[in-house]
C-alpha cells in the first residue's frame, strides 16, 4: 500500500533537509503562538526555500484571523492551509472561496461522536485530518504526543482523502495504518529530541517505516 507521509512542526533546516532528504510527502510549520513550534511566516519562507515543488507546503492554523492568512499567503506562498482550529463550515468555505487554496480541516477524536462531526465539512474542505483530543488542561489542540482509538476510522467512507495524526511514531504507524485503513499519516512531536525540535534521525525512521 502506497503511503503519504507529512512531517509537521518543522522549525529549523536540520528537520526541513531531513524530510526532503527522505521524501516526505509534506511539510508542515504552525503558526500558532502558543505552541513550541511556532514560526513567523517569515522564518517558514526561509525554512521552506529548498523544499521541492512535488514536496507539499502546509500552513498550519488555529481559528487563524484574516490578517494573519494574508500575512502567511503572501510571505511564505504555502500549498495548503491546516486549520486546526473550531472552524464553523462556514468560517471554512470563506477561507477557502475568499483565498482559492486547498484546505486541510483537522478534527480532535474521543469518540465516535467526533468523527461523525468531520461529515458536514466534506463539501467545503479537501482533505481531512484525525488528530487525538488534547487534554483539558492542555493549550495546544495538536502535537500533544497522544493517540486515539484506530478502530474508530476502520472501514469509513469520506468522500475526501483523509490523513491520520497524534501520537504516532516508528513504533507504533505500521499498526496504525493496518487498524485504521490510512493512506496517509502525519508525525510530529514523537519525532523531537525536545518540544519544538525536531531530530532528523527520528524523521529518517519515521518516513522508512510508515512506507514499509
Amino acid at each position: 500500500m502506497s503511503v503519504d507521509v507529512k512531517i509537521c512542526g518543522l522549525t529549523d533546516s536540520e528537520a526541513v533537509s531531513a524530510a526532503i532528504d527522505n521524501f516526505a510527502d509534506f511539510i508542515g510549520f504552525v503558526f500558532f503562538d502558543k505552541s513550541p513550534r511556532n514560526v513567523t511566516p517569515k522564518m517558514a519562507k526561509e525554512l521552506s526555500s529548498p523544499i521541492p515543488s512535488h514536496i507539499k507546503k502546509v500552513a498550519v492554523l488555529v481559528d487563524p484571523s484574516d490578517d494573519l492568512i494574508r500575512d502567511i499567503l503572501r510571505k511564505f506562498e504555502p500549498d495548503y492551509l491546516q486549520l486546526h482550529g473550531k472552524e464553523s463550515v462556514g468560517r471554512v468555505w470563506e477561507i477557502k472561496l475568499r483565498y482559492n487554496i486547498p484546505i486541510i480541516k483537522a478534527f480532535s477524536v474521543r469518540d465516535g461522536d467526533d468523527i461523525a462531526a468531520s461529515l458536514p465539512y466534506q463539501e467545503v474542505t479537501d482533505m481531512f485530518l484525525f488528530d487525538a483530543k488534547a487534554p483539558k488542561e492542555s493549550i495546544l489542540p495538536g502535537g500533544n504526543g497522544l493517540s486515539f482509538d484506530w478502530n474508530l476510522l476502520a472501514n469509513r467512507e469520506f468522500s475526501i482523502p483523509w490523513m491520520l495524526s497524534g501520537g504516532l511514531n516508528a513504533a507504533n504507524v505500521r499498526s496504525a495504518l493496518d487498524i485504521s485503513g490510512a493512506k496517509m499519516v502525519d508525525a510530529s512531536s514523537s519525532l523531537e529530541s525536545e518540544p519544538g525540535t525536531k531530530d532528523p534521525a527520528l524523521i529518517k525512521e519515521f518516513l522508512d517505516v510508515a512506507r514499509g
